[in-house]
């Protein structure tokens, strides 16, 4: 099965990904202010361009992505380094973001390199965008 008719079930669709690092303005603004705030979120994380990749789901990015950095939980993001958001798309709801990620997980490493590619080509640290400062 291709990746996007994975995507399409359920009614997520990858098209609607926040992860084109293209915002600007009030857009931005607007992102900042929405993440801030308490909304579901499936999300991945990426050592590198072509790194070791993480899939995770929140109902605060910013909150999370700052944990993921600090080494607050430890595990398998502070084991291989895996700090740089490279993706992420907003949900309705936490079920249906819980149900978007449990999909991505099941997906074939080159499907998600596809999706983050889309929208991210460069491999870019979106959390910039989000208002947090460059990794070290």
């Amino acid at each position: 099965m291709e990746p996007r008719a994975l995507a399409l079930a359920d009614g997520w669709t990858p098209g609607q990904a926040r992860g084109d690092g293209g915002l600007r303005g009030d857009a931005t603004c607007d992102i900042i202010r929405t993440m801030r705030e308490r909304h579901p979120c499936v999300y991945m994380l990426a050592s590198g361009r072509l790194g070791t990749i993480y899939v995770g789901v929140t109902s605060n990015l910013v909150g999370r992505i700052i944990q993921h950095r600090d080494g607050t939980f430890g595990g398998f993001t502070e084991q291989y380094a895996v700090h740089r958001l490279v993706w992420y798309d907003m949900a309705d709801t936490m079920e249906a973001a819980i149900a978007a990620e449990k999909r991505l997980k099941r997906w074939h490493r080159d499907w998600k390199i596809e999706l983050i590619e889309r929208a991210n080509p460069h491999w870019n640290d979106l959390a910039l965008g989000l208002g947090l400062p460059p990794l070290a």
